[in-house]
């Protein structure tokens, strides 16, 4: 019974498997491993972009914020929604990477508008030199709520950007979970759109600790390679990223493994409404907000479930307040778990 993250879900053995075929003899460090050279040509063919440039880093956070940098100059601002991970969960890792570039959050909930992306961009680069200059805007995929921008919000909001000449970078985290839940394609959902760079994220959907940064502008990589290096996010033993991406992508583990969360999401979902829980955000992917009596939150933890109670708390004299609850399936849970979580609803 744990939903508490997807951070938390076991490897699949099938990147196991990769990462043991990997550990023989010896190999070439900093990414000039032969399974990289598979590796990058496995997302270019993915992302139907043969000229872009790949990378891998090993968190999240490294390719956020290394993506981040190489799209902005210290004295830009970066636009995103007021829960956007990069501004919530990332220690400002994106200004200490930019080297002091700020972060403006676009009025609004999760999903930012194309209205007010406008607006927030308009409001900026208009001191002169004595405020910031327009910079990248950066969409988080699925949203830290749980939504998943349809492709026609992504081009909105891209086409908002570009009317600023702004580029834009998408935090794919959980990008495999939101292309299963739009079945569209992965160019269809970033560069067709007008993403310039992906953040494209394994980690959460199976690997160990590996995420790639996608640039669909090779002019930008050499000051990738340069920001990696010096932000100390290039692995000597690289073949150990390589490896976890190569049996991430082989025979589409990383859609499977992505349809499973959604569809246990998808599950518990439905257990949940029949059970009389409210919801506070739609269940989109494999992320569920949803909200019951506090009575239930304390017979769930005494049976050992592990999630993170959103709003409230668990101490309280009224059994019946509604305390929210925030709840996130990964590729390795299963039917069983679900039943058996219900069964102490």
């Amino acid at each position: 019974m744990f939903f508490a993250s997807d951070n938390a879900g076991p490897v699949h053995p099938q990147i196991m498997d990769a990462l043991a075929k990997a550990n023989n003899g010896h190999a070439m460090p900093y990414g000039a491993d032969t399974i990289m050279d598979e590796v990058r040509t496995q997302i270019r063919e993915v992302f139907e972009a043969p000229a872009a440039a790949v990378y891998l880093v090993a968190t999240g956070t490294a390719a956020n914020a290394l993506s981040l940098a190489t799209l902005a100059d210290p004295w830009q601002t970066v636009f995103c929604s007021p829960v956007a991970h990069i501004h919530e969960d990332e220690c400002s890792a994106p200004e200490f990477y930019t080297g002091g570039a700020k972060l403006t959050l676009v009025p609004g909930g999760d999903k930012m508008t194309p209205d007010a992306l406008a607006a927030s961009i308009s409001g900026e680069g208009t001191r002169g030199v004595h405020g910031p200059q327009r910079g990248p805007v950066s969409i988080t995929q699925v949203t830290e709520r749980g939504g998943v921008y349809t492709v026609a919000e992504i081009e909105a909001l891209c086409d908002a950007a570009k009317s600023f000449d702004v580029p834009v970078h998408l935090d794919g985290a959980r990008f495999a979970n939101a292309l299963v839940a739009l079945e569209c394609s992965p160019a269809e959902m970033t560069w067709k759109a007008g993403v310039d760079a992906v953040s494209f994220g394994a980690t959460k959907n199976g690997a160990m600790g590996v995420e790639a940064v996608v640039l669909f502008d090779a002019d930008k990589a050499w000051e990738f390679e340069l920001r990696r290096k010096r932000g100390a996010h290039l692995f000597s033993k690289h073949r150990y990223l390589s490896a976890q991406m190569q049996g991430y992508l082989a025979d589409d583990l990383w859609l499977a493994s992505a349809r499973k969360a959604n569809d246990a999401a998808r599950a518990l979902s439905t257990g949940l409404a029949a059970k009389g829980a409210e919801f506070m955000h739609p269940t989109e992917a494999n992320m569920i907000f949803c909200a019951f009596p506090r009575s239930v939150h304390q017979r769930l933890h005494d049976a050992g479930a592990k999630y993170y109670v959103w709003s409230g708390s668990l101490e309280g004299d009224d059994p019946e307040e509604m305390l929210g609850a925030r709840l996130v399936c990964d590729w390795s849970v299963t039917e069983a778990d679900i039943a058996t979580f219900l069964s102490h609803f």
